[in-house]
């Protein structure tokens, strides 16, 4: 048994730096030494409890056999999977396969977190063209797009098919895989932004204690524990630990931090057609946040700044702390041999204390308003005004309850493979009116801040400001014609109630909508490991927030409905590599700032409509390479909003083209050795929504290695790499934070080592 508190400081060790340094140099030459005489060993296998996450796609069990399903994986982190997966429990309401699934779906796998030494979600949808940052500051929570459309932070973010609160940067470690669905999600979720979803998959329980140990290029540190067990008589119990502390050292100055982490996933077989789930997570992670730039004068983008640079630094300014809390419990119940039910209840809780010195626009220095700037904006010499913005106990809860039915039956020549469910939704909102007050101004090229004093007010307590419930019955049928043809008609009756509020309690605004949100699709297949299908859905979004300079600042819209029709083909070569194309066309209202008399309002105006084309591949190529490619082209633009200026052109933020790609090769020369390697590629985007200014396009470049061996009779992984290998600088995201546009430069140049010890 390894003591960890000899290893690593941060869990009660005290090894002086001088001796970190000779640990970390004799990690490195014992790997080396190793490597040079070919004594690597080759991955091995483990029995672990499903790692799907979903209970209801366990292996069948003989009768009266009350142990915990187990499949054969391979051991945890190797790296020697290939990268594919071919089912995902994302699109339906079980796992299917991914061949006889009409959406586009990727997932990425725990053995490619493990090879990117992913942190982040904005580390693991890199590997997909499809999905873009949208407002991912350091030390903030993230928010993305699918096919061009920003994702709703209230129901786009699930845990094992659950809703979560999505201001929160879901930990990575108790995850087996992400799971990436592009287009309407009506018919899975209900009200969701219609880019689509994403969903986490965590681990299940299993015989595994492992360590993980990591430092990067910037000093930072990292030590996670995953622990499990399976017990019992009959092996009918199974627990699995996940544990991480993490101290951050950002590329941005006086951003640093800290995070730590545990998990807890529970599995209980109740009896041979019972089955329990049981999963916990808590974070808390504080780091101060980095804002983004604003356009010069509204109309230039910064020049010659460094991504090291922290905007509007203030000593009195606190770390954004975000402390959430995700829980789910699912029993599953087997009825008769073709027929399935499960019940599963969730809550996400997530609390953010936000004590920053945050800078915006430029009312109040010397040079603001040059040339007609509006205030929103940098002045057009890079002078911007600091703000002292304190907005404690920011806090959003989601609880959903959920059940379903599953069941296979034949009328005549017809088989049906039936789903019918019933959810119930609701989401909570509780703000302060806070504090944001002008302190004092900057410039962007000053290389030392000027210092302010902050403000004397204090924010009054938080509020209710959002109360949306969803209540919901859906039904889908799978309908086999014969072996070569299939039809899915499916459809979910929402009723939504929404109340908005203000500070006396009193409601601003009410919203009830009743709506049927359809979705068909027909599958052909040709051939058995050929696909093609055609699908058209609907979805209901909640309603975008008002930004604070609007005449209706901070009010909360009603929800809007959006369409899509796709069609696509997926081919399965030799069960090893999985590659698709896809076209689609996607529509929903148009929500802005609209000028007016008074100033702006924010408002629903006109309609926004995405077509695209999404290729992708993901598998094994050969037997040294494995891969995921993708590629999006993505026309984005809105029409008729009643503001010429927003008509007609590539949407803000979203670019015409992105591509990635992400690649292992085993050197067959060095047993347990990878080499690893990375490809991103955005086209220019625009940062207004006039589109009157663009970023340019950009280049990644990403290498590293991995290798396994054995230390002392035990599985090892050491794990090198390297993001942003040429150290390109480029504009991450342009996108809007409610209501105002923020640039973000990328990271530059990082490297990260890790040594996985397996005991």
């Amino acid at each position: 048994m390894i003591n960890i508190k000899e290893f690593y400081p941060a869990f009660g060790g005290g090894l002086p730096l001088p001796a970190k340094r000779k640990l970390l140099i004799t990690v490195i030459a014992a790997a080396t030494a190793q490597m040079a005489h070919g004594q690597g060993v080759p991955d091995q296998k483990e029995k672990t409890a499903n790692p799907s996450g979903q209970a209801a796609q366990s292996p069948a069990r003989p009768e009266g056999d009350p142990t915990l399903p187990t499949i054969t994986v391979t051991g945890a982190g190797t790296g020697a999977d290939s990268y594919r997966k071919n089912s995902a429990s994302i699109a339906t309401f079980g796992d299917a396969s991914l061949l006889n699934t009409p959406a586009s779906i990727s997932v990425i796998t725990r053995s490619q977190l493990d090879d990117q030494q992913s942190r982040l979600l904005s580390e693991v949808v890199r590997n997909d063209a499809a999905v873009g940052d949208n407002y991912t500051p350091v030390g903030y929570y993230e928010n993305f797009t699918i096919r061009g459309f920003a994702l709703d932070l209230a129901s786009s973010y699930q845990i094992n098919g659950m809703s979560i609160a999505g201001e929160q940067n879901v930990a990575l470690e108790n995850k087996e895989s992400v799971e990436i669905l592009k287009g309407l999600a009506g018919l899975q979720s209900g009200m969701a932004a219609p880019g689509g979803l994403i969903n986490y998959v965590t681990k299940r329980p299993a015989d595994v204690r492992s360590v993980t140990m990591e430092t990067d290029s910037r000093g930072s540190r990292y030590l996670a524990a995953d622990i499990g067990t399976l017990f019992g008589e009959q092996k009918q119990f199974g627990i699995r630990i996940n544990a991480a502390h993490e101290t951050l050292h950002s590329y941005v100055n006086d951003a640093d931090g800290q995070r730590n982490f545990a998990s807890l996933a529970a599995d209980w077989v109740i009896t041979p057609q019972a089955r329990l789930q049981f999963d916990a997570e808590y974070q808390h992670r504080e780091q101060r946040s980095a804002p983004g730039y604003q356009l010069l004068g509204g109309t230039a983008v910064p020049s010659n700044v460094s991504p090291g640079k922290l905007l509007g630094a203030q000593p009195w300014a606190k770390p954004v702390t975000i402390n959430s809390l995700n829980l789910n419990l699912r029993l599953d119940l087997d009825l008769a041999p073709d027929w399935h039910a499960y019940v599963a209840a969730s809550r996400s809780r997530v609390v953010i204390d936000d004590n920053s010195a945050f800078p915006y626009g430029c009312g109040y220095g010397s040079t603001c308003g040059e040339g007609g700037t509006p205030a929103r904006y940098f002045s057009a010499s890079g002078d911007f005004d600091i703000y002292d913005y304190r907005f404690p106990d920011d806090t959003r809860r989601n609880d959903q309850l959920q059940a379903v039915l599953q069941g296979r039956f034949d009328t005549g020549k017809l088989r049906h493979d039936l789903t019918l469910g019933a959810s119930t939704f609701r989401r909570t909102v509780a703000q302060s009116d806070g504090v944001n007050e002008y302190v004092g101004s900057d410039n962007i090229y000053n290389p030392n801040p000027i210092v302010y004093a902050p403000s004397a007010s204090t924010p009054d307590a938080a509020y209710l400001r959002l109360d949306s419930r969803q209540k919901s019955l859906f039904a889908v049928d799978r309908l086999s014609f014969n072996p070569q043809w299939q039809l899915i008609a499916g459809a979910r009756q929402v009723w939504g109630n929404e109340r908005a509020f203000d500070i006396s309690g009193a409601a601003t605004r009410t919203t009830d909508k009743t709506l049927l949100l359809p979705q068909i699709a027909l599958i052909y297949k040709p051939q058995a490991d050929l696909s093609l299908y055609t699908s058209y859905s609907k979805g209901l979004t909640m309603g975008g927030q008002a930004p604070w300079w609007t005449e209706n600042a901070y009010a909360f819209l009603a929800p809007t409905v959006s369409r899509q029709i796709e069609a696509g083909v997926k081919y399965d070569w030799r069960d090893q590599l999985s590659l698709s194309a896809a076209i689609f066309q996607m529509s929903k209202p148009y929500e802005y700032p609209q000028p007016d008399a008074n100033g702006f309002s924010y408002v629903q105006q006109g309609t926004e409509t995405h077509r695209g084309i999404e290729l992708s591949a993901a598998g094994q190529v050969s037997k040294q390479l494995r891969l995921t490619a993708s590629l999006a082209l993505i026309q984005a633009r809105a029409e008729d909003t009643g503001t010429a200026a927003y008509d007609g052109h590539q949407a803000i933020n979203v670019p015409r083209l992105r591509a990635a790609l992400y690649a292992a090769y085993a050197v067959p020369e060095v047993t347990g050795l990878s080499l690893l390697g990375g490809w991103q590629y955005s086209g220019s985007k625009a940062a207004t929504r006039e589109g009157n200014v663009d970023v340019p396009a950009y280049h990644l470049f990403n290498a590293g290695l991995h290798y396994k061996t054995s230390w002392w009779g035990h599985s090892t992984v050491l794990r090198l790499s390297v993001d942003n290998l040429f150290d390109k600088r480029y504009w991450k995201d342009v996108g809007e934070y409610i209501g105002d546009g923020y640039l973000h430069l990328g990271a530059p140049r990082t490297a990260r080592l890790s040594v996985q010890y397996d005991f």
